[in-house]
């Protein structure tokens, strides 16, 4: 009998998933464990994910929602443990990236994380660059309209400059400036706990994705309720703005 994951496979994988990582301080909170303990099971289950999508299902990229700009609002307490979970779990996992064919980015201002995570990432993706079987793309420090802005002024840059003409400010130009420049648009968006918003997650790149929301907090999602979600997705019928033929 032909499995779920073959069958995923057989009909395509897409080229990107996205993930919103929600719900470990939910899931810690109905065990009566701090939020530090949900956001450890959290950093297992993203491990997890990030193993699969790369050994068995082959998924070209993925990009999992780490560290949000609104996140520096949470307790300075539950902000520092974060940044060191998330440096720790990078030196952890660097020599697993290197030897599975991970290859590292991260999407978001890196020169505002404490120095201990700039320094994991930058090693984590200097060393991983030769990667070739999974781009994993962390959004860390990240804003969907800070990156607009961001892509922005960089084009504005250019246009004092004398290096583009305002008539060709057009999509690719503002496309091509931002952190995700090299990477496809997602085709889906999975979001967990429950939760149905974007809440400012790649709201350029994410025009035309499909999102899946669940109501599995973050550290009890699985790689078989990751497979469900890529069957529902490819019963979907993307057309990008297009109608139907038979419409």
């Amino acid at each position: 009998m032909t499995t779920l994951l073959e069958r995923v496979k057989r009909d395509g994988v897409p080229q990107h998933v996205a993930i919103i990582m929600d719900g470990n301080g939910r899931w810690a909170r109905a065990r009566g464990l701090p939020r530090s303990a949900g956001h450890h099971a959290g950093a297992r289950a993203a491990e997890q994910i990030v193993r699969f999508a790369g050994r068995r299902l082959g998924l070209p990229v993925l990009t999992l929602y780490a560290f949000s700009t609104e996140n520096w609002q949470r307790p300075a307490g539950e902000v520092e443990y974060l940044m060191d979970l998330l440096a720790s779990f990078i030196n952890e996992k660097l020599r697993e990236f290197v030897d599975e064919g991970v290859r590292l980015s991260v999407s978001g201002e890196t020169g505002d994380l404490p120095g201990p995570l700039q320094a994991a990432v930058e090693r984590a993706v200097r060393e991983t660059a030769d990667g070739d079987r999974l781009r994993l793309n962390v959004a860390l420090n990240y804003g969907g309209r800070q990156e607009i802005a961001r892509a922005c002024r960089r084009v504005a840059s250019e246009v004092a400059g004398g290096r583009l003409r305002p008539d060709q400010i057009d999509p690719a130009a503002i496309a091509a400036h931002l952190y995700t420049a090299d990477l496809p648009d997602p085709d889906l968006i999975v979001r967990t706990s429950g939760e149905q918003r974007l809440s400012n997650f790649l709201l350029w790149q994410s025009a035309y994705s499909e999102l899946h929301f669940t109501d599995t907090l973050w550290p009890d999602f699985t790689p078989a309720e990751l497979l469900g979600a890529l069957a529902e997705y490819q019963r979907r019928e993307r057309r990008f703005g297009a109608r139907r033929e038979a419409e």
